[in-house]
């Protein structure tokens, strides 16, 4: 632990307690929000669309977890090795896995590495826990520098850029280039296991996490299936929200259908079916979550254009709620 007192700076070491590495289920969550600012005590980084993990290394490993604690080692083993050569013992860190579309990064090219290889990137933005020292509740500027300094980043580990006060330009910059969006968080902030507003979201398209709970019937030259029924949960029921029939290739097409297929169901699971007119839907049970992006919600809570960027597993779908 000597080596980690070394390197903390003076009014750090009281905030720094010895504890065990934190869990997946333990990552902070950003707060989506409409405003747009620029503030000298608030720092922004580019939103980057892929999946969230906590890596956690201790004498006995490299651990990657999801939000939902699913090991992610078996997927991205190239990344565990990366952080297994690390000259630090023993250390958490939270950071996003991402594959890239150009200059882009693309849920749905990450999804496709659960049928082919694709180069996937580990962007690290926080240090949690170090040589056995909690780090959380020290600020987030303090946890940015120990990153920096006790990590090396060689491919496929990246350090996450910030930009410090300048938050409209960045979004600007960030919707230009075709980025997600942008995330602010209190320079000051320190580390907790939930939604808080002193990480913000701002995105440049919507998009979110949506409950598959039915299919419909494919029409035409279209196999397996037609749409996607998708809700989120609202006070412990599930609400519908629309339908998404686009965003899929074939191979997408058939890995759904063999999902859904074991999943079928005769009620509806929706407690809200009798709002549903679809005709010639197959319910399912609600166990599989779906990344959507669409432009906007309509007045009667649906999705206006909706697109299917892939199945994700990294969180429960009792936990997905309509973003506001």
């Amino acid at each position: 632990m000597s080596a980690t007192i070394d390197i903390l700076p003076e009014t750090a070491r009281a905030l720094a307690k010895p504890g065990p590495p934190p869990t997946g289920t333990q990552a902070m969550k950003a707060t989506l929000s409409r405003s747009r600012f620029s503030d000298p005590d608030w720092i922004f980084e580019r939103k980057l669309d892929g999946i969230r993990c906590i890596a956690v290394r201790t004498t006995g490993g490299v651990e990657l977890l999801s939000r939902n604690n699913l090991s992610l080692n078996a997927r991205y083993p190239e990344i565990a090795d990366a952080l297994a050569t690390q000259r630090a013992p023993s250390f958490a860190c939270d950071g996003e896995v991402v594959a890239f579309a150009g200059s882009a990064t693309s849920f749905a090219r990450l999804a496709e590495r659960r049928r082919h290889f694709v180069p996937v990137y580990f962007y690290v933005f926080d240090l949690l826990w170090l040589d056995g020292l909690d780090l959380r509740a020290l600020p987030l500027r303090t946890r940015k520098s120990l990153l920096a300094s006790t990590l090396r980043f060689d491919d496929p580990l990246r350090l996450t850029a910030h930009r410090n006060g300048d938050g409209e330009a960045m979004y600007e910059e960030a919707c230009r280039k075709g980025w997600e969006g942008i995330i602010a968080k209190r320079a000051d902030s320190t580390y907790g296991a939930a939604r808080s507003r002193d990480w913000l979201k701002f995105k440049c398209e919507q998009g979110q996490e949506l409950v598959i709970g039915g299919y419909t019937a494919p029409r035409g030259s279209r196999t397996d299936f037609g749409a996607l029924l998708l809700g989120y949960y609202d006070g412990g029921v599930l609400r519908y929200a629309g339908k998404v029939g686009t965003g899929f290739d074939r191979a997408t097409l058939r890995e759904i259908a063999a999902e859904l297929g074991r999943r079928r169901v005769a009620r509806s699971p929706f407690g809200d079916a009798e709002n549903i007119r679809e005709r010639g839907v197959t319910w399912v049970r609600p166990e599989l979550v779906a990344q959507v992006a669409f432009t906007e919600w309509t007045g009667h809570g649906r999705l206006r254009h909706p697109r299917f960027l892939g199945l994700r597993d990294d969180k429960a779908p009792t936990d997905v709620v309509r973003e506001a």
